[in-house]
């Protein structure tokens, strides 16, 4: 099935930060940025025009939240595991990782930047944000561990309609998927997918929903209808849900993924982050550039 795993371009952090970085010039401030006949532009000018700007405020409050987030929890987030989330991505996206990296503006360097900081915040949250009892047990309530499938995958209903009689007629699974699958990944494999439980964010709602209310051994009855076209599913290992103990990382982890898609949650972080740092903005010009997430008062001395 294909995945259809978040693009590249939500790689950025938290709460609407974005993640470049300005490296600033060692120059004095008459050092020239830009030339042309009959003048320049010096980096006083330029910084001068650029603290104006929201680009140029949107800079500076993502360099200290930045530096703040890596005083803080960089010793939680090493260069080890940013490389290897980087290179599930790379692997994820295969030849095209390249193009999909310069239609978002980034670069291999940049993107690892991006997956630094989304790293620090997740720690910022998990040390913040501490999930209660309550979270756990309505979260286990709706957990499924993982189950094994083999699918099939085709364009049109129908096609799926014939397949669920051919396999009620005794034709072999394995047979059909080789035939009909339009899953180049898993046609050759029978239709069988990875395990996968309810907190995967890689298959179609539909198809999780169908698949989990199958017993070990049961097909499909009817055609299962997800954004890539139609399934016909058999499960091959459904077990029991088990003790809430077995699960309790996964559905830990599963509420912290959810606590940081919200822009509230994460932005409570985020001040919290800054207030620890005990920022300091010396420029008056550019002292509210922290004000969606601390007050003006607290940010500047």
């Amino acid at each position: 099935m294909k995945s259809y795993m978040k693009k590249i371009a939500a790689v950025v952090a938290v709460a609407g930060v974005a993640l470049s970085t300005a490296a600033c010039s060692n120059g004095g401030s008459n050092s020239t940025v830009a030339s042309y006949k009959g003048g320049k532009i010096t980096q006083q000018q330029y910084y001068d025009e650029m603290k104006k700007s929201q680009a140029g405020k949107s800079t500076l409050a993502n360099m200290i939240i930045n530096r703040a987030l890596e005083q803080q929890y960089g010793k939680y987030v090493s260069s080890k595991k940013v490389d290897k989330q980087y290179n599930n991505y790379k692997k994820q996206y295969g030849s095209q990782f390249s193009a999909v990296l310069q239609q978002n503006g980034m670069t291999a360097s940049s993107f690892k930047e991006n997956l630094k900081t989304n790293l620090l915040s997740e720690q910022a949250l998990k040390h913040i944000k501490k999930i209660s009892k309550k979270q756990e047990q309505q979260a286990w309530k709706s957990y499924q561990p993982k189950v094994t499938v083999q699918h099939i995958l085709v364009a049109k209903k129908s096609t799926a309609q014939s397949i669920i009689k051919q396999l009620k007629d005794g034709k072999s699974f394995k047979s059909l998927a080789k035939k009909y699958s339009l899953d180049t990944a898993t046609k050759n494999k029978a239709g069988k997918l990875p395990a996968f439980d309810s907190t995967d964010n890689t298959l179609d709602s539909s198809f999780k929903t169908a698949a989990f209310k199958l017993k070990t051994g049961e097909v499909t009855s009817t055609p299962v209808k997800s954004q890539s076209g139609y399934h016909v599913i058999k499960m091959i290992s459904h077990p029991a849900k088990g003790k809430f103990a077995d699960h309790k990382k996964t559905i830990d982890d599963e509420i912290y993924a959810s606590m940081a898609q919200d822009q509230a949650t994460m932005k409570d972080v985020i001040s919290t982050v800054l207030k620890r740092a005990d920022v300091s903005i010396k420029d008056s010009d550019l002292k509210d550039v922290l004000a969606s997430y601390v007050s003006t008062t607290s940010a500047t001395k």
